[in-house]
Parts: C-alpha cells; structure tokens; sequence
C-alpha cells in the first residue's frame, strides 16, 4: 500500500501533492532527461556496491570465526555485533560528526602522532559517506555470514584438509560454496540499505556528496515537491530492485555452473 500510493503520488500533475490537474508523465521525464540526476543516480549504486564489497571483505572472516566459536562466547560477540543497531541512527552519526570534524578525535590523534601538520577535511567528502555507511550496515553482513557458517559441518573442513586441501584450497571449494546465500542475502541488504540512505549522506556528506535518498528528502520536506520526490523513490525502488535481481541471478547462475563443474 505505499509503495501504490508513492507510484500514484509520482504521477500528479503538479509540484505539490494536493494540486490536481490529473497525471501526468513529465517528472519521470525531467528525471531522465537531466543528466544530473542520472549522475547521482549512477554514483548512489556506485557507493552502495562499494559499501557492500567492504562489508563482505570485513564482514566474512568476522562471521565465519563468529560461528565457529563455542555457543557462549558466540552470543556475547554476537551482542556487542548488534548493540550499534540499538541506538538512533541520528545519534550515531552526530558521533561522527565529531569523531571526523577539523577538532575532532581522528584530526587530534593524527596530529598528536606527527602524522599530519594540519587538520585535514575529512567531513563532506566521500570517503567519510562510505565509512559510516559501513559502520552502520556491518552488522547485516556479519549475522548473515554467521547464520549460514554455523550450519557447515567442521567435519566437511577436517575432511578436506585431510585430502590434502591446504586453507585456500578448502575456502575456495568447501566454505564459499556453502557460505554463498548467506553472502547474497548480506551483500542485498547491505546494497539496499546503502542506496537508500538519507541521513548519513545528507549529515556526513552534505551537498558535496549527493546521493538519490538525501536528493528525495530534500525534494519532499524542504521544496514540499511531493510528486517529483515520489518518482524520484519508484525510480530507485525499480532500479534497485532490478539490479539485485540481476546480481542474484547473476551469481546463481555462476554459483550452479561451479557447482557442476566441480561434480564432474
């Protein structure tokens, strides 16, 4: 039901939600025919894929030795996994704001180290966008890698390592294999979480660093601009949709071709 009343919202014929005049194509039109808002578009999966190639990089070991951990020391790691998720989104990226800024705890550890001479500009660029979107969707990544390794048999790794398998060998042919719809469902969320940001881009990045989600904020709370900020949301909703469909299929495709190469 909202996702139908965003889509009928994207259609009104005017640049306020009560106006009438019927419905009308011409936000969708001016959409894609301005060329800056492709371009945000472009970079707004551009950081998102970055974002979730970091999350599996950090998060697979992190979960994989998660779940090979004895069951009480596995559910207190897994608490203080969680316990970022537990506090406001809005909360944590103030703290950011002051970990990052010119006088903040990184410029004055940096600089008490001699490793730079000034306070650097670490705020409103993309690199900080990027790691505070990691920070905050690291989590995802790890439980899903977690929840699907403490369902491989250690067995199946001692096996391995017994027919000569050294650990690449045994990550490459048992673990990752097994591991990969827990890495699919962590990459999906984490990429879903990420190009639909808001509040870190619009805090973290400012206006040096649109992206789609703070764009439609901005579009619906401050220019009131209901109708354009709705076909801006079906848009990515459609787009993001359609890219992680292809990506699975994608990956299952590759994943069944593996599968039969290493049966024969």
């Amino acid at each position: 039901m909202p996702v139908t009343g965003v889509l009928r919202s994207s259609f009104l014929n005017g640049d306020y939600l009560l106006e009438g005049g019927g419905f009308t194509l011409r936000h969708y039109f001016r959409f894609f025919s301005d060329s800056y808002y492709s371009s945000i578009l472009w970079e707004t999966f551009v950081d998102g894929f970055v974002v979730s190639l970091i999350c599996l990089v950090i998060g697979f070991p992190t979960g994989y030795s998660l779940a090979r951990l004895p069951p009480l020391a596995r559910r207190w790691r897994t608490i203080i996994v969680i316990m970022p998720l537990t506090l406001s989104l809005v909360v944590i990226v103030f703290g950011w704001l002051i970990v990052l800024g010119r006088n903040g705890l990184l410029n004055s550890l940096l600089l008490s180290l001699g490793i730079i001479s000034t306070p650097q500009t670490m705020l409103f660029t993309r690199p900080a966008v990027i790691l505070v979107l990691v920070q905050q969707f690291l989590p995802f990544m790890i439980l899903s890698v977690m929840s699907v390794i403490t369902q491989i048999d250690p067995v199946l790794e001692q096996a391995a390592s017994n027919l000569r398998a050294n650990r690449f060998v045994t990550f490459r042919r048992v673990i990752l294999p097994l591991a990969m719809p827990g890495i699919l469902v962590g990459l999906n969320l984490v990429f879903v979480l990420s190009i639909s940001a808001f509040i870190t881009p619009r805090l973290i990045g400012g206006n040096r660093v649109p992206m789609l989600g703070s764009l439609i904020y901005e579009r619906i709370m401050s220019e009131f601009n209901w109708p354009s900020g709705a076909a801006m949301a079906f848009i990515l909703f459609v787009a993001g949709l359609g890219f992680t469909a292809a990506f699975n299929a994608l990956a299952a495709s590759r994943f069944v071709m593996g599968g039969r190469r290493h049966a024969q």
